[in-house]
């Protein structure tokens, strides 16, 4: 499964390489900013970033509604750069025998990191956070901790790949009321690359491995964004989740694709 998405991303790529430039002339000086231009441009600020919504209605054989909700937030200061992200989805169906709408998705997810740079390159130390519900998954709740050393280990002309890696601490409350907790490893990976002034990919990959046999975790977001003008891009996204111990007869991944409106602030 781990192959299938690291092949998505490749293709993406690829694809995005021959791309012909966006018909729109003007551009926010937000959006032609890579994510270096961007941290340097608003140091010191107190908030920048963006936010991200879309819904897909359908109706006749099949009657749904669903929606997503998503923010991304950062700080950079002289020794800490911080980011923050929320993301949301819900999902409702009409079920065709009893005529009644029916949640069919429903997942709130959090998490907030902190990096403290170390004075080299992008060298910092890392502590991140974060928590999950989702109502169909098995579980209550889970909730992580972890800290380490986040660095770049690849930047090119048009290409950036940055890491996280480091241990941690991992609480999970199923919808028996059961919690367990144990010890985990975490890996974040960030790969940018600038297809145009007007356009980026971006993959990014976290994966949380249980030291304790508890639940692991994996979530893989590859992402195709295009600059539309001033303050708006579109945001094309195919997003991946995997459980290692999913509940009762429940599939231990499940995909997301979406085109979404990114709101950038400032």
């Amino acid at each position: 499964m781990y192959y299938r998405v690291l092949m998505l991303a490749c293709t993406l790529a690829s694809f995005t390489t021959h791309a012909k430039e966006s018909f729109f002339e003007e551009l926010s000086e937000y959006g032609q900013l890579d994510d270096d231009e961007m941290h340097n441009e608003r140091h010191g600020e107190l908030f920048y970033g963006d936010t991200e919504f879309g819904f897909i209605v359908t109706s006749g054989n099949t009657d749904s509604l669903a929606v997503k909700l998503k923010a991304n937030v950062f700080q950079d200061f002289d020794k800490w750069r911080n980011q923050f992200k929320f993301d949301s989805l819900l999902k409702k169906d009409k079920n065709q025998d009893t005529g009644e709408t029916e949640k069919s998705a429903e997942r709130y997810f959090a998490s907030a990191q902190g990096n403290y740079k170390l004075g080299e390159q992008e060298a910092s130390f890392f502590i991140y956070s974060d928590f999950e519900k989702d109502k169909f998954s098995g579980f209550d709740y889970q909730t992580s901790l972890s800290s380490g050393y986040g660095n770049r280990l690849y930047s090119g002309e048009k290409n950036t790949l940055d890491f996280d890696i480091g241990p941690g601490v991992n609480y999970q409350v199923k919808e028996e009321d059961i919690s367990e907790a144990g010890l985990l490893i975490r890996l974040a990976l960030h790969w940018q690359r600038n297809i145009s002034e007007r356009t980026r990919f971006n993959q990014t990959l976290s994966s949380e491995k249980s030291l304790s046999g508890l639940n692991s975790r994996l979530k893989s977001e590859t992402s195709l964004i295009s600059q539309i003008n001033n303050d708006f891009s579109l945001k094309f996204s195919y997003l991946y989740r995997y459980n290692s111990t999913p509940e009762d007869d429940k599939l231990n991944f499940d995909g997301e694709t979406s085109a979404t409106i990114v709101y950038n602030f400032q």
